[in-house]
């Protein structure tokens, strides 16, 4: 009964080991591969508009936003160096090396590089493509593999086990059935995350044969989704997250019942500042203004705190009620200081421009602010995120009566 009953014990942990190991593969540099490509193909699309836009407007704006992007991209090229260092990372470099110059040539001022370089940038993302789509039959045949290991390990264990059962009927299984039922569970799993099933838990208890390599799979599906959802759904301006990811982090903080500070912010006088300087310079604003919104709840906020981008000028903020005041101040700090500089130095000597409002009414605008509406949630006050963005776009209309940056607090006005 012994031997045969490590025998096939001692089958299954080598053989769970390999599985295990497969996953960690895939989590340590499958999904960063994946990753990777999806910037670099994110970015590659806003040079190519940036260039794009250039040539038609001759705004140098541009050509700063194109080299912002250009930045990321060479990051991304690196790390895809870094984990493969294959002909198609090659590949892609040269091809990058190829489109910058183009790049360079257009921006010179020379004549006629725009088809050159929409022909580069086309040879570019094919091959991001067809690299990303290599990668992805990789995977599939990575799951693939581990799905043969599992049966082969499923079969083995019952013919090692099935020979213990002669000797040891009462003992043997038991010890089968506890393998085969964890080993079908994560089987199940791997043909569910294979199809896109990102939220499937196999349901494999704690201290069952193969629950680390369960929590590993758990995991690895739970940052596929997080990166499927957020390249779809982030701002392409800003980068951070939108509407669709800003609904979940609400609802998992109403589920939870803990209290919490919902902050809706809103620029004033955007639209006038945008019509006056122009689009590029509007976007710029909008990007500096995600940044800053950023940099300060990680500077300040605590591990939880999220930043979100509705679209437009509106930002929120999901951060705990003990640190909200001090953020917004900040906040409100490092806009006013920003915006500044955005502006010329005429328009800052009168302290603002002139514009017409959404009625087509000409009349002077301040120099853009920033209103806060700070909804603090919790209890039973609001039961989803419909109703605490409700909420939030009444306090907004508050705030914003207001002259000057301010955030507003439970009816409670808060002047920066």
């Amino acid at each position: 009964m012994a031997l045969f009953t490590m025998a096939a014990l001692a089958f299954s942990s080598f053989s769970l080991y390999a599985l295990n190991k497969t996953a960690r593969g895939i989590a340590n540099n499958d999904l960063p591969i994946i990753s990777s490509l999806i910037k670099l193909r994110t970015s590659l699309l806003a040079q190519e508009s940036y260039a794009g836009k250039y040539q038609i407007l001759k705004d140098p704006t541009f050509v700063e936003l194109f080299h912002q992007r250009e930045k990321e991209t060479l990051v991304n090229l690196r790390v895809l160096q870094e984990l493969d260092a294959s002909r198609d990372t090659a590949t892609l470099k040269r091809l990058y090396a190829d489109f910058r110059l183009a790049a360079a040539r257009l921006f010179s001022g020379e004549s006629n590089r725009e088809g050159e370089l929409r022909g580069l940038s086309a040879r570019l993302l094919n091959a991001v493509d067809a690299f990303y789509g290599k990668r992805q039959d990789l995977l599939q045949a990575e799951l693939q593999s581990a799905n043969y290991q599992q049966e082969s390990t499923i079969r083995w264990t019952i013919i090692i086990s099935c020979t213990g059962f002669l000797l040891a009927i009462g003992v043997a299984p038991f010890v089968t059935y506890r393998t085969f039922r964890a080993i079908r569970k994560l089987q199940r799993a791997t043909h569910r995350i294979a199809e896109g099933d990102f939220d499937y838990d196999p349901q494999i208890p704690p201290g069952d044969e193969i629950s680390d390599l369960a929590r590993d799979f758990t995991r690895m599906a739970a940052r596929l989704k997080v990166l499927e959802q957020n390249s779809l759904d982030a701002s392409p301006l800003t980068r951070l997250p939108g509407n669709i990811a800003i609904e979940r982090v609400l609802d998992q903080r109403l589920k939870s019942g803990g209290n919490f500070a919902f902050c809706y912010a809103d620029l004033d006088n955007f639209k006038p500042f945008s019509d006056h300087y122009g689009y590029a310079k509007g976007s710029e604003l909008l990007r500096v203004t995600g940044d800053l919104i950023l940099a300060t709840v990680k500077e300040l906020g605590d591990p939880g705190s999220f930043v979100g981008h509705v679209g437009g000028d509106d930002f929120v903020m999901v951060l705990s009620t003990d640190r909200v005041s001090e953020i917004c101040e900040a906040v409100i700090r490092s806009f006013d200081q920003e915006v500044r500089r955005h502006f010329g130095p005429e328009d800052l000597a009168r302290g603002g421009i002139d514009g017409c409002d959404r009625y087509g009414v000409h009349r002077f605008f301040p120099i853009t602010t920033i209103s806060i509406a700070v909804i603090i949630c919790g209890g039973d006050e609001y039961s989803s995120a419909v109703d605490i963005a409700r909420a939030s776009a009444q306090a907004k209309d508050s705030a914003k009566e207001s002259p000057g940056s301010n955030y507003l607090i439970v009816g409670k006005r808060k002047q920066a």
